[in-house]
C-alpha cells in the first residue's frame, strides 16, 4: 500500500470542499492451489461479477485493508494491511457460481503474534500478502516494514493460530538503508506480492517498486522501472533465484492540480512452472473514480537471467521476464460500483465451478476510508484455458 496516495487525497477532499468454511453446492470442492498435479492454461479471463463488502467490527476492531487474499481446498483467507495492533488476518466465507456472488461474509479474524505468542507492538510489521502451505499446514506472509523508520521488510512463516514460527533470511539489499539514499528499497514500495511456487518447493516474493539503484520508479514516461521477484527454498529459508519484471509506464497524469503518480507491481500468482499472473496498479491522484487503472499480465520467467547476484540492474546485461496483457480492468468499470476501479492488491485462484472452468478472484485494499471513501471490491473471474 502506498501510504502517500493518502495525504494527496486530504488536499483533493479540501479543495473540493468536496460464516463458516466455504461449503457449497454451488461449485465443487475442488482444490485450486497450483500443483504439478494440477496444471492451469490460461488464454483469457471473463468477468462474472462484483461484490462491495460493507464497512464492519469485529470485537471491536473494524475489518478492512484487504491487502492479500488466498483460497486452499474450501478455505478463504484475507490478510489486513495495518501496522497498528492487532496485526491480523481474516477467515471468510465466500460463495459463487458461474453468474453471480451468492455469499459474503468476514467469518473470523485471527491475530498475528511474534515467537512467544505476545501480541505485536505498533510499526514491528506492515502486512502485504498471505498464502497457505499446504505441505507445512502453515500461513506465510510479508511484510514492507517501514524503510524510512530503518524497519526491514520480511517473509514470515506462521502457525495456523497466528503466532510466529520463523522469518527468513533477506538479501542485503532489501534490507531498510537509511544510510544511503542511492542504495535500497523505496519506502512503501517493498514486499507487496507473495506466491507459492508451482511445485512447492518454495515461496516467491515480489518488489512493488525498484531498488533505488535499479531504476526510478515509472512515470508517464517510460522508463527502465524494472523489480525483483525472488525464490526462496522452503528448506533452507534462503533466497536461491531471482529474476526482473519490468513495470509500465504510470496510465494517466494526475488532475485537479495534485502531482501523485506511480505504477507497481502489487502481487504474483505462479500457475506453471515459471510462468504467472502479475497484478500491476497505476495509480494517478485527482481523479473521482479513484484513479486507479489496473491490469492483469502473464509472464513467463522461464528465459529470464537470475539478477540475485547482480548489484544493480541499471546499466547491467540481464535478460527480463516477457509479459503479455492478460486483462484490463478498463473494460469493466462501467459495470463496477461507481465505475470505480479500487485499490486492488490481492489475486488469487479460487473453486473450479460446475462447468469445470477455473475461477480468479481479486481483492481491494479500502485504507479503512481514513481520508477518502474507497472499497472493499471484490470481483471474480472465470478462466479461459
Amino acid at each position: 500500500m502506498i501510504q502517500t496516495i493518502k495525504k494527496v487525497f486530504i488536499f483533493i477532499l479540501l479543495s473540493w470542499g468536496c460464516s463458516s468454511n466455504n461449503t457449497t453446492e454451488n461449485h465443487s470442492n475442488t482444490d485450486n492451489t497450483p500443483s504439478e498435479h494440477n496444471q492451469n492454461t490460461i488464454s483469457s479471463i471473463e468477468f462474472i461479477d462484483e461484490f462491495i463488502i460493507p464497512d464492519q467490527e469485529m470485537n471491536g476492531v473494524p475489518i478492512g485493508g484487504f491487502s492479500g487474499i488466498d483460497y486452499h481446498n474450501g478455505k478463504w483467507h484475507i490478510i489486513c494491511d495495518t501496522s497498528t495492533p492487532p496485526i491480523r488476518f481474516y477467515e471468510a466465507n465466500i460463495i459463487y457460481n458461474e453468474d453471480a456472488f451468492q455469499n459474503v461474509e468476514i467469518t473470523k479474524m485471527i491475530e498475528i503474534k511474534d515467537t512467544s505468542d505476545n501480541s505485536l507492538v505498533q510499526g514491528v510489521v506492515d502486512p502485504e500478502a498471505i498464502r497457505y502451505d499446504p505441505i507445512s499446514s502453515t500461513f506465510l506472509y510479508t511484510s514492507e516494514g517501514s524503510i524510512n523508520n530503518g524497519v526491514d521488510p520480511a517473509l514470515i512463516e506462521i502457525a495456523l493460530q497466528g503466532n510466529q514460527i520463523r522469518s527468513f533470511k533477506l538479501p542485503d539489499n532489501f534490507k531498510a538503508n537509511t544510510a544511503d539514499n542511492t542504495l535500497g528499497p523505496r519506502h512503501n514500495g517493498v514486499l507487496e506480492g507473495l506466491s507459492l511456487r508451482f511445485n512447492s518447493e518454495g515461496y516467491w516474493i515480489s518488489f512493488e517498486l525498484p531498488l533505488i539503484e535499479d531504476g526510478p520508479e515509472p512515470t508517464t514516461t517510460d522508463t527502465e522501472s524494472p523489480v525483483r521477484i525472488t525464490l526462496f527454498n522452503r528448506i533452507t529459508g534462503t533466497a536461491e533465484r531471482q529474476f526482473a519484471y519490468e513495470l509500465d509506464p504510470v496510465a494517466r497524469e494526475a488532475a485537479l492540480g495534485t502531482s501523485f503518480e506511480v505504477n507497481g507491481l502489487v502481487e504474483i500468482l505462479e500457475y506453471q512452472n515459471n510462468k504467472f499472473l502479475a497484478l500491476e496498479r497505476s495509480f494517478a491522484s485527482g481523479y473521482i473514480d479513484g484513479g486507479n487503472n489496473v491490469k492483469i499480465y502473464k509472464v513467463d520467467a522461464s528465459n529470464a537471467t537470475n539478477t540475485l547476484l547482480i548489484e544493480s540492474l541499471n546499466g547491467a546485461d540481464y535478460t527480463k521476464a516477457t509479459k503479455t496483457l492478460l486483462f484490463d480492468f478498463e473494460t469493466i468499470r462501467s459495470q463496477l460500483t461507481n465505475t470505480t476501479v479500487d485499490n486492488i492488491e490481492g489475486i488469487t485462484f479460487g473453486p473450479t465451478l460446475d462447468d469445470g472452468h477455473k475461477t480468479v478472484v481479486v481483492i481491494s485494499d479500502n485504507n479503512f476510508n481514513t481520508f477518502y471513501p474507497q472499497l472493499n471490491q471484490l470481483i471474480v473471474f472465470k478462466v479461459i484455458p
